[in-house]
């Protein structure tokens, strides 16, 4: 494929039947890390349940669904942390499930996460399948649920649901469902700020749809009359995708903007209330130059560095491998946001949970290799995956 180029899918290939052994292996990995999470939680005499439901961005959410908008905390050095900084969707659905059930508000939202996991996996994969095939797109799942904070797909944070919209969005750009693209990205751009990665993707792909079939088309007066007729209703399913893509992201910080009084850019005024921003870099590179300042800490400078390195050469390889358009410009945009935002350094391992595409050379590998060597791979990064998200959630955690 090129970077234009999409395919058209048979009926069916994106059905449960075909994705069920990514779902099953997915489901068995994150069972592997509740379990080490529930067992290193109760050596330490703490509650796994409270960890997944009720801390960092959870209780925000949680309070939202419940009470609504309104609430901020004041810091002694000033700061304002409003929870209009959290978008939508999430806090909407757990209101919603917990009219119809008798779940509680963080009930209601861990179940909304686990759900939305499953159909982040299921949309991996969707993706993976249509681009290198099935195996490949086995292998993406897998991998995406084997990663270091991966714990978090089973928190009731709204990265699983910003994925699984996210992930079915580019899905649909790829198989020419311009109107499931925008609506998909609109509700993405309910989720998380990051949801404008979802609508430059969506954008990309049109404009160059657009021009390619300016390119191609016949010259006036030799068309016949069905190939017009063809070409015009390729174009308005494919305009309204577009119009619908950024409705989400746009109406809810217009909204913001409206509910504080402070103008459109009501929103902005809010993030720096959390000392959040996006300053090209410069603060996530002082922070880690800061690292350097002592032995023990040089290491984890160290490994920053590395890991940065290894972001950027995983989205190369994935520019080289001619990856579709709408992936490309999705995973830069994701990646761009994580490292560029000024403050919670802490927390860009978790904001880069949604960049699967970064993941598909390692799937390509994977799924290159035996499969009794594929196994064991990730059978034993299964296990340090486990282990790693018992100890992080029980130590520092994803801020």
């Amino acid at each position: 494929m090129t970077d234009l180029e999409t395919r058209v899918t048979p009926p069916g290939s994106a059905t449960p039947r075909r994705a069920a052994p990514a779902l099953l292996g997915y489901a068995a990995v994150r069972a592997l890390g509740l379990l080490a999470l529930v067992v290193w939680s109760a050596a330490r005499d703490k509650s796994a349940y409270t960890l997944l439901t009720a801390r960092w961005d959870a209780l925000w959410y949680t309070r939202v669904a419940e009470l609504g908008y309104g609430y901020e905390v004041r810091l002694p050095n000033g700061d304002v942390h409003s929870n209009l900084a959290f978008f939508p969707l999430l806090p909407w659905l757990e209101r919603l499930l917990h009219a119809v059930t008798p779940l509680s508000y963080a009930d209601a939202g861990l179940v909304v996460s686990l759900l939305a996991s499953l159909a982040a996996a299921w949309g991996v994969f969707a993706v993976a399948d249509q681009v290198y095939g099935r195996r490949a797109g086995v292998c993406a799942v897998l991998v995406w649920a084997v990663l270091p904070v991966g714990i978090v797909q089973s928190m009731a944070y709204s990265e699983s649901l910003f994925t699984a919209l996210a992930a079915w969005s580019l899905y649909a750009v790829l198989t020419g469902r311009w109107v499931t693209a925008g609506v998909l990205a609109s509700l993405a751009g309910l989720t998380r700020p990051v949801g404008l990665a979802v609508v430059a993707a969506v954008w990309a792909a049109g404009v160059a749809s657009f021009v390619r079939d300016r390119k191609e088309a016949p010259t006036a007066g030799t068309a016949p009359r069905r190939a017009a007729r063809a070409a015009a209703a390729r174009v308005a399913p494919r305009a309204l995708g577009m119009l619908l893509a950024p409705l989400g992201a746009a109406g809810y910080v217009l909204w913001v903007g409206h509910h504080t009084g402070k103008g459109p850019l009501g929103y902005f005024d809010v993030q720096a209330g959390w000392r959040n921003g996006f300053d090209g870099g410069y603060a996530f590179a002082r922070f880690v130059a800061d690292k350097f300042t002592s032995f023990p800490s040089a290491l984890a400078g160290l490994g920053l560095i590395v890991g940065v390195a290894l972001l950027l050469w995983l989205y190369v390889v994935c520019v080289r491998q001619r990856q579709p358009l709408p992936l490309l410009v999705y995973a830069g945009v994701v990646l761009a946001l994580a490292l560029c935002a000024s403050s919670y350094f802490g927390s860009k391992p978790r904001l880069l949970l949604p960049a699967f595409p970064l993941l598909l050379p390692l799937a390509l590998a994977l799924a290159r290799l035996r499969t009794s060597r594929s196994a064991l791979l990730v059978g034993c990064l299964t296990a340090a995956s486990a282990v790693y998200g018992a100890w992080w959630l029980n130590g520092s955690g994803p801020p």
